[in-house]
């Protein structure tokens, strides 16, 4: 990432008030160092020309609120950044979550899910040292430096000159020493990734490890990552510590250039004591928001190196056209007969399916059979929008174009139920405009799971329910999506794997007197042989079928 990516105005709106706020705030601070320098000189020059403390009063008090103003500032400067980093944060966020909703399963399968949650958790979160430290050092470095060094050459030319000679060292090492930086903290943030992502697998599998006896030796590496992470980390704070020394000692000396060369003017009689004075005062304040960038960048640097990572994801659904995806369009096409012509779908460069031709009935129940890997499952993702087709997709005679005409025509159930901690209602009405108990029994009703009460509790991942109720559940949040949004098309894909016989049956005649009582077209993917028969018509996948 740049030092400021242009990226991060077009993906956080915060952004730019953020910065206009800071560049304000720079040049009042600006205004208070020049007259801080500027007073306290003075007070000293007439302390030293014999001015009584009644006649300095008037200077003194001019200089305590210019102290007070430029502590005032600082303190606006940390909420003005705190606050502008939450909001960037939470722009960003939704970006991230809009846009993988628009990149949808067929991208993040390709992907390592604990990845993206590191880098949209905590990565992000290593944004407030980056807005609350780094920028406004470079907001203050981009406005203070320049104005400073003016106002010392129109006081003292030849300190000036000194001042420029020397500034340009403190950016050349700087960049060396970025390069350093940039390169430990890329290692740093991998290994992270490699921990979250280790620990998640364990955690997952952890019963099964437990099985067959090889907990033990995931945990020793874990600890085994963990050792490197701790290492990697000690080197980015070594290169840390290391590049701040190096900018002190280098603005340092580069200050005692200057103020060797006011001190022997000053001897000679060439420069007086008070433009001295007031130059020498100035001075360090012209090298200090360089430096501290500089130092700043190594406390950000965690949060640059999850911003490009965002910004990656954020680019990617740009190019899907992200900016045109519609949740609910209020033109959406209505029930109707689903027509899928020269259907395809594709992951990538690799073709699945098609080109295929299907006609889906409004009310009827079509069940899509075939070998595994024939691409059923892409099937229902390209219609969802989630993965790239080809061909035409209609529904009543209007075609359906991903990420314009909206998702509401269609209610789909994955073959993972993805139930929440919370309630069974909370779970049934995920994403539900304004739920209603009645709609969400009558859907648990529709998917033979009538028997589990809305108001139990369920853990995380829907703990405390068996595989099939959590199965059922999932279907019944269909369901509900489905009735509430009116929905033309529903989609179950394995709908019975976690079912017996008596509930399947159950579930089957709950689906069919929904879709012939609502005028609801079911598509159901399934292995099960009691479910295609009791379907209206098969869509058979053949492998022979899948031509590129």
């Amino acid at each position: 990432m740049k030092p400021l990516d242009p990226r991060l105005l077009g993906y956080a709106r915060a952004a730019r008030a953020f910065l206009m706020a800071g560049a304000l705030i720079g040049l009042a601070q600006t205004a208070c160092i020049v007259l801080f320098a500027w007073f306290l000189s003075q007070v000293i020059v007439r302390a030293i020309d014999g001015q009584s403390l009644s006649e300095l009063m008037p200077m003194i008090a001019a200089l305590a609120g210019v102290v007070v103003a430029r502590a005032a500032l600082l303190w606006i400067a940390e909420v003005t950044s705190t606050r502008g980093a939450a909001r960037v944060k939470s722009q960003l966020r939704s970006r991230v979550l809009a846009a993988i909703t628009q990149l949808g399963p067929g991208w993040m399968a390709e992907r390592n899910a604990t990845s993206v949650a590191t880098v949209t958790g905590p990565g992000l979160d290593a944004l407030d040292t980056y807005f609350s430290r780094y920028l406004p050092q470079l907001i203050l470095t981009a406005i203070a430096t320049p104005i400073v060094v003016l106002v010392i050459f129109l006081e003292d030319w030849p300190s000036a000159l000194g001042v420029v000679l020397t500034l340009p060292i403190i950016p050349v090492f700087m960049i060396l020493i970025g390069w350093a930086t940039q390169t430990v903290q890329k290692k740093q943030w991998r290994l992270l990734n490699t921990l979250s992502t280790s620990f998640l697998d364990v955690v997952g599998g952890l019963a099964t490890l437990t099985l067959f006896g090889r907990a033990a030796r995931q945990a020793e590496r874990i600890r085994s990552v963990t050792e490197q992470y701790r290492v990697q980390t000690m080197k980015v704070l070594r290169v840390s510590f290391l590049s701040g020394f190096v900018l002190e000692l280098v603005s340092s000396l580069a200050v005692a250039v200057v103020a060797v060369s006011v001190g022997l003017r000053l001897i000679d009689g060439s420069l007086g004591l008070s433009v001295g004075l007031f130059v020498l005062l100035l001075a360090p304040e012209a090298f200090l928001p360089l430096r501290q960038v500089g130092t700043q960048f190594h406390a950000a640097a965690d949060g640059v190196a999850a911003a490009d990572d965002v910004f990656e994801i954020l680019d990617a659904a740009s190019a899907e056209q992200a900016e045109t995806m519609v949740e609910s369009a209020p033109d959406r096409p209505s029930a109707g007969t689903l027509v899928l012509t020269g259907f395809g779908a594709a992951y990538g460069e690799r073709p699945v399916i098609g080109p295929i031709d299907a006609e889906f009935s409004t009310g009827s129940f079509t069940a899509i059979t075939g070998p595994s890997g024939v691409g059923k499952s892409t099937l229902v993702a390209a219609l969802l929008g989630f993965v790239g087709h080809t061909g035409v997709v209609t529904l009543g005679g209007r075609t359906i174009e991903a990420g314009v005409t909206g998702r509401d025509w269609i209610s789909w159930c994955g073959q993972r139920p993805g139930l929440l901690a919370g309630s069974v209602f909370e779970n049934v009405a995920l994403g539900s405009r304004a739920p209603d108990r009645a709609l969400a029994a009558r859907a648990l009703g529709v998917a033979a799971a009538d028997e589990i009460e809305l108001d139990r509790m369920l853990g995380v991942a829907g703990a405390g329910l068996s595989g099939g109720q959590a199965q059922r559940v999932s279907i019944a949040r269909a369901v509900y999506r489905a009735l509430e949004r009116h929905s033309a098309v529903l989609v179950l894909d394995e709908p019975s794997s976690a079912l017996d016989e008596l509930s399947e049956s159950r579930l089957i005649d709950g689906l069919r007197r929904l879709s012939e009582s609502r005028t609801l077209t079911l598509i159901v993917v399934t292995h099960r042989e009691a479910v295609a028969r009791a379907a209206d018509s098969i869509l058979s996948l053949e492998p022979a079928a899948m031509a590129a």
